[in-house]
């Protein structure tokens, strides 16, 4: 059991003749079949790697050459403020355990990962002081800043550590979502910035990191990477009978607003597969000062389509459900255009069409997380937010600083 970037490469180096060491040969021989999963990043394969190896206790993965045992990873839960630790032993009832994990090595990079997402004590009982980690943002002192406030904010971060130690990244994301937005309501601006950049670099330490000698083999690599992303979302359209000749552009929208105010709207563009920042176009959102994303993302859509001078989409995307779609659909048949329209619906991350089905029902499918179609959407639909948001949050400072 193991984990590779290049799984061909990793397999290979086990069915070579020669130099394959004693334990290596033995395996071998045993093999009859070989299974995998694919992960999207390197963090989940850590993650994955110990579960497994947990689940299963196969017969070459459980004991070190020199005898020690497998590391895990230690949360000491009883305590007020617990500690995330390194251990070779489950020698403690009243704490959480993750692994075991193949080397010591495996844990460092995990915790190391998790701490600048989630600020962490590293020691069972902090000195009363303040340490090093503390100016390096990666340790709150909880012993020296004791506070209820404190105590719930830590112990909410043990939390989010256990799910994504779980492999639960899409309910962690969800969470932080949720409650950024709830900050930004309530216009406590600088914690929903914190959790914005809490979700950022959950995304960034789980997006899949490639090897620069797969550029050096393939210098074509991106571009054939947009292809095949093309060509899944192309299956996945005609399937649903969205049909379209071209995927050359895709616009995609998303609007940003708080109750109403300074709202804004945003439209990103991929052009044959690839993101293409100089087509972004940003919109103030005018005839609507109170809560209503339909209405908004009309009036941007109307607004976009007067542009006789920009080229038009192929296919349109925007951030909702079907509400959002019907209203993209009505928008653009309003010019007596063609251009399919689909939706990625937030909270279960649905792909939404606006034919319907013979029960009267919206058109709706999930596709598997690691989906290359999907994985095209998702990104451009992060991008549009982003960027809806990056204006909107510009205005709101701007409106701020008028009001002062």
């Amino acid at each position: 059991m193991g984990k590779a970037k290049n799984l061909k490469k990793r397999v290979a180096s086990y069915l070579q003749k020669n130099n394959l060491g004693p334990k290596t040969a033995s395996l071998v021989e045993k093999i009859n079949s070989i299974e995998h999963t694919v992960v999207n990043s390197e963090l989940e394969a850590l993650l994955l790697e110990a579960n497994l190896i947990k689940k299963y206790s196969p017969a070459y993965n459980v004991a070190w050459k020199d005898g020690k045992a497998y590391p895990f990873i230690k949360i000491t839960v009883a305590d007020k403020y617990p500690a995330i630790l390194q251990s070779r032993k489950i020698d403690d009832d009243t704490a959480k355990y993750f692994g075991p994990y193949p080397n010591i090595g495996d844990v460092r990079k995990i915790l190391k990962m998790l701490r600048r997402i989630f600020p962490y004590q590293s020691v069972k009982n902090h000195p009363q002081k303040i340490c090093l980690y503390y100016h390096l943002n990666l340790c709150p002192c909880p012993t020296v800043f004791n506070s209820r406030q404190l105590q719930k904010k830590y112990r909410w971060h043990i939390r989010m550590i256990i799910s994504l130690l779980s492999g639960k990244k899409e309910y962690v994301l969800r969470v932080l979502t949720s409650r950024m937005k709830t900050y930004a309501k309530s216009e406590d601006f600088e914690e929903a910035e914190l959790v914005k950049k809490q979700i950022a670099t959950v995304n960034f330490i789980t997006q899949p990191v490639r090897n620069p000698i797969e550029y050096i083999q393939n210098p074509n690599l991106i571009s054939d990477e947009a292809d095949l992303d093309l060509e899944a979302l192309r299956a996945v359209l005609k399937k649903q009978g969205v049909l379209t000749d071209s995927l050359s552009r895709i616009e995609c929208y998303d609007i940003s607003n708080t109750g109403g105010k300074q709202a804004t709207g945003s439209m990103v563009v991929a052009t044959d597969g690839l993101i293409e920042k100089s087509q972004y176009r940003l919109f103030r959102v005018r005839l609507k000062d109170t809560p209503d994303d339909v209405v908004m993302l009309k009036e941007v859509l109307r607004r976009r389509l007067k542009h006789k001078e920009w080229p038009l989409p192929n296919l349109v995307l925007v951030d909702g459900g079907i509400n959002q779609v019907n209203a993209a659909k009505m928008v653009i048949g309003e010019t007596f255009l063609t251009i399919p329209v689909i939706g990625l619906a937030k909270k279960e991350e649905k792909l939404v069409f606006s034919r319907l089905h013979p029960k009267g029902v919206a058109s709706a499918i999930r596709l598997a997380r690691n989906n290359r179609a999907l994985k095209l959407i998702q990104r451009l639909r992060d991008e549009a937010h982003r960027f809806a948001l990056a204006y909107h949050r510009k205005l709101r400072r701007k409106n701020l600083l008028v009001k002062t």
